[in-house]
C-alpha cells in the first residue's frame, strides 16, 4: 500500500473514532443534564380561585401557547410528530384527575415550573418553554393555575419526549439548551405592568416570542426544531426584519388573526396562530409598539 493511502486511511479512521467518542460523550452528558437537580427556594405564591383570576387564566392559557402543547381541554397533545427524524413531543395531561401531571402541585410548584423551567423534584422541565413565562407576574402565574385547577377532568396522556440522536447530542454539547439554562433564576419577581397601549406593556406581552425568535428577538434557526422548520423571523427593525411587512399596528394585528401578510402571502406554519389569534387588541397593538422600539439587530442573531 502506498504511504499516502495508508496515511489517508489512518486519518479517516482517527476522525471516525473522534466523532464516535464525541457522540458518546455528548449523549452521556445529555443524560446527566436531563437528570440534574436544580435547587431553588420555594416561592410563596398566593393562589386565587375567584372568577377574575380564572377568566384571566383562561385568556392566558388560550393565547400564550398552553393549549398548543396541552390541548384546549388540558388533556395533553402531541405538537411535534416528525416521522422522518423520529422527533415526537407531546405535552402531558394537566386537567384535574388521577393521571394529571400537576395533581400534586402546590403554589410553589406552579411558580417553579412556569417561571424557572424546573419540576417539583428539581429536574429541568425540558420541553417546557419557561423562558417565555419567566417574567410573568405573580398574578398571571396564579391565574393560569386557577384556570387549570377548575377545569373538568379528562382522560389524557403523560409527557412524550422522543428525541433523535442528533438532538440529544446537540443538547449534551450545549448547542441546544433547556429553559432552565436560559433563565436567570436570581432575578426578583416582576412587578405588575398596566395593561395599556405602551411599550412597557408590549415588552411584557412579547416575552412569549423568545422561545422561537430568541432572547434578542432577531430570529434564526430554532434550536431543537425539526430540520424542515424555517428560521424564525427577525422581529427587530434591523437587517432582514419582518416588520416592514406591517406598516401599522392594524396590519400586524391582522396577521396574528389570519396568519397572512398584508400582500396575502402566508406566514410560516410554525407560527402558533391558534394561540396568536386569541391575543386581544391591546396586547397585540402594544406588542407592535414594543417591537418597533427595539434596537436594530441583523437577522439570525436570536
Amino acid at each position: 500500500m502506498k504511504p499516502w493511502i495508508r496515511r489517508s486511511l489512518v486519518g479517516v479512521l482517527a476522525l471516525v473514532a473522534l466523532a464516535g467518542a464525541t457522540v458518546v460523550f455528548a449523549l452521556h452528558r445529555a443524560e446527566r443534564k436531563m437528570q440534574r437537580e436544580l435547587a431553588l427556594p420555594a416561592y410563596p405564591l398566593a393562589l386565587h380561585e375567584d372568577g377574575t383570576a380564572v377568566e384571566r387564566g383562561r385568556y392566558l392559557y388560550m393565547s400564550r401557547g398552553c393549549a398548543d402543547c396541552h390541548g384546549a381541554n388540558a388533556g395533553g397533545r402531541a405538537f411535534i410528530d416528525d416521522a422522518k427524524t423520529g422527533l415526537k413531543v407531546a405535552g402531558p395531561n394537566l386537567s384535574p384527575g388521577p393521571d394529571s401531571a400537576v395533581k400534586n402541585y402546590g403554589p410553589a410548584d406552579w411558580e417553579r415550573t412556569l417561571r424557572h423551567g424546573v419540576k417539583p423534584g428539581g429536574r429541568p422541565a425540558m420541553i417546557m418553554p419557561s423562558e417565555d413565562f419567566a417574567r410573568w407576574t405573580d398574578a398571571d402565574v396564579a391565574a393560569v393555575a386557577a384556570y387549570v385547577r377548575q377545569l373538568p377532568p379528562v382522560a389524557g396522556g403523560a409527557v412524550v419526549m422522543q428525541l433523535p440522536l442528533p438532538v440529544r447530542a446537540l443538547y449534551g454539547l450545549g448547542v441546544i439548551q433547556d429553559a432552565a439554562e436560559k433563565i436567570d433564576h436570581t432575578l426578583p419577581p416582576p412587578q405588575p405592568v398596566a395593561e395599556a397601549l405602551t411599550v412597557e406593556h408590549g415588552r411584557y406581552v412579547a416575552q412569549g416570542c423568545q422561545g422561537c425568535h430568541g432572547g434578542g428577538l432577531s430570529g434564526g434557526k430554532i434550536p431543537g426544531g425539526p430540520p424542515d422548520w424555517p428560521a424564525a423571523a427577525n422581529l427587530t427593525p434591523g437587517e432582514g426584519s419582518a416588520l416592514p411587512h406591517y406598516p401599522d399596528a392594524a396590519a400586524f394585528k391582522a396577521m396574528l388573526r389570519d396568519g397572512r401578510r398584508p400582500d396575502g402571502s402566508a406566514v410560516s406554519r410554525v407560527m402558533p396562530f391558534e394561540a396568536l389569534a386569541r391575543i386581544n387588541d391591546i396586547d397585540a397593538e402594544a406588542m407592535y409598539l414594543y417591537l418597533k422600539s427595539l434596537p436594530p439587530r441583523p437577522a439570525g442573531q436570536r
